[in-house]
C-alpha cells in the first residue's frame, strides 16, 4: 500500500472541478471548496462528494443530512480560494463573500444556501456516507437541479486553477472505421 501525502507531486496528475458544497450547522452556513465530486448515477441521479474528516461540513452533513453542491464556474476562482483555504470552524466564510459581493440564495428543497451563480448547482439530500481512509464519501440523492448554466466548469489541477481552452477532436470516421475492425478480430 502507499499513501499520497499531501506534498506529494504524484498526486497532482488527477483533474478534477471544483465542488463548492454548502451545509449549515451550529456555527450557521458554510461553503467549503471540495476537490473530489462527481456525478455517480442519472437515474436516480446521484452526486458524491469526499469530504476530510476534520472538516465542520463533514458534521453539519451528518446532522443534518443534506447539502448543496454548486460546481465553481471559471469565473468563481476566488470563491474557491477563500472556501478552500480558510475553516469553517474558525471563519464564517458566506459573510466574506457576501462583502465581496458574491450573492447567495435560499434551496428550494433543503435548508441551506445555494450560490447564486455557478456552472451547476445541486440540492442534496444525503442518503450514505462511507469512509475511506482519510476522507468520508456522502453519496447524495439530487433533489433539485438549477437551470443548466452556459459558464463553463472551473478545473483545479497541480494546485491551479485552469479554464477550458481547446477542444480535442476525436479520432475520424475512418480511423473509427480501422478500430471497429480490430475489435471485432478480437472479440472473444
Amino acid at each position: 500500500m502507499i499513501d499520497l501525502a499531501w506534498g506529494d507531486l504524484r498526486k497532482n496528475k488527477f483533474v478534477t472541478n471544483v465542488g463548492l458544497i454548502t451545509s449549515k450547522g451550529p456555527k450557521g452556513d458554510n461553503i467549503m471548496a471540495a476537490e473530489w465530486t462527481y456525478h455517480v448515477s442519472y437515474s436516480p441521479g446521484r452526486i458524491a462528494v469526499l469530504i476530510g474528516k476534520n472538516k465542520i461540513t463533514r458534521e453539519n452533513i451528518l446532522k443534518t443530512k443534506e447539502f448543496g453542491v454548486n460546481i465553481a464556474a471559471e469565473d468563481q476562482n476566488i470563491v474557491a480560494s477563500i472556501a478552500g483555504n480558510y475553516h469553517g470552524q474558525d471563519f464564517d466564510k458566506i459573510s466574506i463573500l457576501k462583502e465581496l459581493n458574491f450573492k447567495f440564495i435560499e434551496a428550494k428543497n433543503i435548508d441551506v444556501l445555494m450560490l447564486d451563480h455557478g456552472a451547476l448547482q445541486a440540492e442534496c439530500k444525503l442518503i450514505e456516507n462511507i469512509e475511506l481512509g482519510s476522507h468520508i464519501l456522502f453519496l447524495g440523492e439530487i433533489l433539485e437541479l438549477y437551470p443548466l448554466s452556459s459558464d463553463n466548469p472551473l478545473i483545479y489541477t497541480d494546485k491551479k486553477y485552469w479554464k477550458k481552452s481547446e477542444q480535442i477532436e476525436k479520432p475520424d470516421e475512418e480511423y473509427m472505421k480501422n478500430i471497429q475492425r480490430l475489435v471485432e478480430k478480437h472479440k472473444r
